[in-house]
């Protein structure tokens, strides 16, 4: 058995199909198939039920891949330990990015961190949270800045920042005339909100449920940007909540739109996120102690309450 024929059976497991698999580490198909079939032989077990369309894992093929792929992070810890103790900062190293984060973050330290560190090759990714924990469990994230907390075992998370709601009242809205926004004066009948699968959504249904019952059904118009709710408000269709970093980009008459919350301020919490195994550390730090350098001075609120992006039904 050895480390090359896991990751054929990883890469196998993950595309369903022999051929596209091979073109994923970058061998051809019949040296593919040959050393998996070379691993089934050696363990007298089927992996794979290759009669399916797509192939698809036997039942102890399912345990010999969740076994491989902690195999495969352990033995990629090697040289990982070994870049540590040299002090290299480098390699490539895949990011995934939530949506709401990546437009207003990405500009404020990508450039400093490819000046700081030239020998990192970043691979970044904007993906969905769900899709994001999937992609670390299987290995092809390194690390992910996501909304927190998640209360994932497998996961571990770094904060970064806490990044307040903040209210965007367009005139004529019955709320446009308060100084600061209380949670209880929300209505979530005149909320426009982002399309499903945004944790900024959730935060926004979690944070209005937390003073009063409401109903999913009520949600009539959904977006799947700021800038969309933005013009949508000023055509008086209603309110809307953006994260604060959002608000800094805003110029003329909609900056006098914005109301910020009375205190503790409703925020969410953004976060580095990553594998238990906590491979490339030293990129993950290096990510870590960038971002929060450039965004003390964006962001400085403390007295916050944190709003949970993990839908609640």
């Amino acid at each position: 058995m050895t480390i090359t024929q896991l990751h054929y059976v990883l890469a196998v497991a993950e595309h369903q199909n022999f051929t596209k698999a091979a073109q994923k580490v970058f061998v051809t198909q019949p040296t593919l198939s040959m050393q998996i079939q070379k691993l089934e032989d050696e363990l007298d077990v089927l992996i794979f039920d290759r009669s399916k369309k797509p192939i698809e894992l036997t039942a102890t093929g399912r345990k010999i891949v969740q076994q491989a792929r902690n195999i495969v992070n352990e033995s990629d810890r090697i040289k990982d330990i070994v870049d540590q103790q040299k002090g290299f900062v480098g390699g490539l190293f895949r990011l995934g990015v939530i949506p709401t984060v990546m437009p207003t973050l990405l500009p404020m330290f990508l450039n400093n961190f490819i000046k700081k560190y030239p020998k990192v090759k970043l691979k970044i990714e904007e993906l969905h949270t769900e899709a994001m924990i999937e992609k670390l469990a299987d290995g092809h994230l390194d690390a992910a800045i996501a909304a927190t907390p998640l209360g994932l075992p497998n996961i571990k998370e770094q904060v970064l920042f806490y990044e307040p709601f903040v209210g965007y009242i367009p005139p004529g809205h019955r709320l446009n005339s308060k100084d600061k926004l209380k949670v209880e004066d929300l209505d979530l009948d005149d909320i426009l909100l982002l399309e499903d699968g945004h944790c900024f959504k959730d935060g926004i249904l979690n944070l209005c449920k937390a003073t009063r019952q409401s109903n999913d059904d009520h949600f009539q118009l959904e977006s799947g940007s700021f800038e969309t709710m933005i013009k949508l408000a000023n055509e008086g269709l209603g309110m809307t909540l953006l994260p604060y970093l959002h608000t800094l980009d805003l110029k003329g008459e909609d900056q006098k739109n914005i109301k910020m919350f009375v205190e503790p301020t409703p925020a969410r919490e953004v976060s580095l996120i990553y594998n238990k195994s906590e491979l490339k550390m030293q990129i993950i730090e290096a990510l870590r102690s960038t971002i929060a350098g450039v965004v003390k001075g964006a962001i400085t609120f403390q007295n916050v309450q944190i709003i949970s992006p993990v839908h609640k039904k």
